[in-house]
């Protein structure tokens, strides 16, 4: 349709010249002493159309043949930067797929392609940033390779590139070259240098998740526990983790802080710390009991620590102990019983009533009743509880208190025969 009504637009041009032309009687005349020359209007108005057009297409061809030497140094420029890039995709590419050679290989390409835009003087801040990045790339690849001194000689010259630039995506990159340096040193067993790099990150970039689990497995290679332990309580915070991997990981970094500890005061420090849950779990209630105990803590201290505990014990149902738990909390409590007050053999009595069948507990009735001199009962919570303790430690124990309370009672045959089983538990 468009071509049928250009065509009927040129033919009535046509018609209208034809008709203008044909009946055109008028004449220029050009005076140019001595001489007159006379020319019809139409001829002159074809010539002028003639001039115009030449000249048009003069000046244009000189402007094309100037700007020739411009397009040619736009081409090799277009070109150069196409090359950098396939060069960047491939390094990038290979670098997925393994084959670190390869990449390495593409990313001095892109490198030296960048350097020769740049001697062209068509140097941008993309152009820095892609060298910047064929460096990064040449520097995991000599990393994968294990080649140390070619990775190092990249990452600087990468930092280099983008140092004496401030723009945000320049300086979040600087971030990035820091983050990959502390993960290399720490692939390299040299979490000190690690820590370092990541104590120079601004305080936003040091917060964030990647750069957190490097400051956690740095810190545990260095055995900083507290540092560790601060690191992954934020990291539960921002939620890097499943809720069930941050509370086994926060806990065994607790149970390791506490065993650490040289002093009451340190340990004193680290319990204020807690929050209620994790003073009331077991593991971290007996572990630091039983620490304070060994530093020679007041034993009502001691005792006042594993209270939380106690109020699973006298909660419905089986509280969720293992042996080695119940393990370290009657041991602990059966060290710690002097000034024993009767709030806590009045909790140690209801809470083997409400479990007659737990043998930890017939345990440590019977030994706070022979701290409170109760002879009897104690002789036999000792007697039902050595013969269903699966502990052989425990087990010897109870023979070795039946054994003394024989003694105490002048039963000879009876003291004789228990210390000979706590013997051959040893």
């Amino acid at each position: 349709m468009r071509a049928a009504l250009w065509f009927l637009a040129l033919f009535g041009a046509a018609v209208a010249v034809a008709l203008f032309a044909g009946n055109n009687q008028a004449v220029v005349t050009v005076f140019w002493p001595p001489w007159r020359i006379d020319l019809a209007l139409n001829l002159v108005l074809i010539a002028l159309l003639v001039g115009f057009i030449v000249v048009h297409s003069a000046l244009r061809g000189m402007a094309v043949l100037r700007a020739l030497p411009q397009q040619t140094r736009r081409w090799r420029v277009m070109q150069r930067e196409r090359t950098m890039h396939g060069a960047l995709l491939g390094a990038y590419s290979y670098m997925l797929s393994g084959r670190y050679l390869r990449a390495r290989k593409d990313a001095l390409t892109a490198i030296g392609q960048s350097q020769a835009l740049e001697q062209l003087r068509e140097s941008d801040p993309h152009t820095r940033q892609m060298r910047a990045l064929a460096h990064l790339i040449a520097a995991e690849s000599s990393h994968a390779l294990q080649d140390r001194e070619t990775r190092q000689t990249h990452l600087e010259q990468a930092q280099q590139t983008i140092a004496e630039h401030t723009s945000d995506s320049e300086r979040e990159f600087g971030e990035g070259l820091q983050l990959r340096a502390a993960r290399w040193a720490l692939d390299d067993r040299d979490a000190e240098s690690a820590l370092e790099q990541l104590a120079s990150l601004p305080a936003g970039t040091a917060r964030r998740t990647l750069a957190l689990r490097t400051r956690l497995k740095a810190a545990r290679h260095t055995q900083q526990t507290d540092l560790a332990l601060e690191t992954a309580r934020l990291l539960a915070k921002h939620g890097a983790f499943a809720p069930s991997v941050a509370d086994t990981l926060t806990r065994s970094l607790l149970l390791e802080q506490i065993r650490g500890t040289r002093d009451t005061h340190q340990l004193l420090r680290i319990w204020q710390q807690l929050d209620a849950a994790e003073r009331s779990h077991p593991d971290i209630a007996t572990r630091a009991a039983q620490q304070l105990s060994r530093l020679g803590g007041e034993p009502a201290q001691v005792r006042q620590w594993l209270t939380p505990v106690w109020q699973a014990l006298s909660g419905q149902g089986e509280p969720d102990f293992n042996d080695a738990q119940w393990l370290r909390l009657v041991r602990t409590l059966e060290r710690n019983m002097q000034d024993l007050e009767d709030d806590w053999l009045a909790r140690i009595e209801s809470a083997q009533r409400a479990r007659p069948r737990e043998p930890h507990l017939q345990y440590l009735a019977a030994a706070a009743c022979m701290h409170r001199q109760l002879w009897g009962k104690a002789q036999q919570g000792f007697a039902r509880a050595v013969q269903q303790l699966r502990d052989e430690r425990l087990r010897a124990s109870a023979w070795r208190h039946l054994a003394e309370l024989a003694e105490q009672r002048g039963d000879g045959d009876e003291a004789v025969h228990a210390w000979k089983q706590a013997a051959l538990l040893r």
